[in-house]
């Protein structure tokens, strides 16, 4: 039997449709309401600023700005999901946090080169659940290396 792995899903919402992401449970630390960050000078668009998480400061990116999918509208709905990138804690903003679920592996299928706009680099699969499909995000390569480095000096200053 293939592995089962258990998600963490979410919705980015354009102004056509609403796209379902899901990402790996084990790197989520928690949910959080939205709230408003500090801003940052010198640091990369979709960065929107940092805030304070029980003493621990923390970047917050926009996903559909790293996406190029336009600006998150902040609502009751929109939460930061605090989640690990290679070593480094970040929030991600996403327009809501609908369920966690368990995805069997057989049900996962590689990425196509570019689904929903966004390029197979960040995606580990896409999986399959009844009519739906889940994007599956790799949290790991949703930055790159000069990114990380800038957000870990932000998170520092």
């Amino acid at each position: 039997m293939a592995e089962e792995v258990q998600l963490v899903v979410f919705i980015l919402k354009q102004a056509d449709q609403t796209c379902e992401y899901g990402v790996p449970i084990t790197k989520v630390q928690e949910i959080i309401s939205m709230a408003t960050p500090t801003k940052m000078p010198q640091t990369p668009d979709f960065v929107e600023g940092i805030i304070n998480l029980r003493g621990k400061i923390i970047p917050i990116i926009d996903l559909k700005k790293r996406f190029e999918m336009g600006k998150s509208d902040l609502t009751g709905d929109t939460r930061s999901v605090i989640v690990e990138v290679e070593g480094q804690t970040i929030g991600i903003i996403v327009d809501e946090v609908t369920e966690v679920l368990r995805l069997q592996g057989e049900n996962i299928e590689p990425p196509p080169a570019v689904i929903g706009g966004i390029t197979a680099q960040y995606l580990t699969g896409v999986g399959k659940i009844d009519d739906r499909l889940l994007i599956l995000l790799d949290m790991d390569k949703i930055l790159s290396e000069d990114e990380k480095a800038e957000l870990v000096t932000a998170a520092n200053a």
